[in-house]
């Protein structure tokens, strides 16, 4: 469901990129950018984290922290990490596959600036073994993200 729904995403709002499927997990930034033959950074690694009553999607570079105090200043809130349950519970997708594409409701998505130090990056599309190539300026027009500065 949530790979399919990210491919319907895809092919509805930008038929031109391609969801990879590969046959090894990218469920963590290092392997993801191994499979892809990428930095590292270039993985999107995208977040679900609670604030307040909220779920929010921040993607960020693989290899960001969160920084508590930016966060913090940004949101008024501790930057709460969603349990594995509700990840698949609010964005249907996977831990290792979460993106800010195909969900079955909206939700706010913010894409950290770190993002921007590349042209290209990695974001997971839905599946542990999928992903898109796609510029941060894009991936964020398409998911109707915010670009805000809360990692390290």
């Amino acid at each position: 469901m949530s790979l399919d729904s990210v491919k319907q995403f895809f092919r509805d709002n930008a038929p031109d990129i391609e969801v990879i499927e590969l046959s090894v997990s990218t469920a963590t930034v290092e392997l993801a950018a191994a499979a892809h033959g990428v930095e590292p950074g270039q993985i999107a690694k995208t977040l679900a984290i609670r604030v307040g009553e909220d779920a929010i999607l921040l993607v960020t570079m693989g290899t960001a922290r969160l920084d508590n105090k930016k966060f913090k200043a940004r949101f008024a809130a501790k930057p709460r990490m969603l349990a594995l349950d509700e990840v698949t519970a609010e964005t249907s997708h996977p831990v290792g596959g979460v993106c800010p594409f195909g969900l079955p409701k909206p939700l706010r998505v913010y894409c950290d600036i770190s993002l921007r130090d590349y042209a290209e990056v990695v974001p997971a599309a839905g599946d542990i073994h999928a992903a898109v190539r796609i510029s941060p300026e894009r991936m964020a027009a398409l998911a109707g993200a915010e670009w805000v500065d809360v990692c390290q």
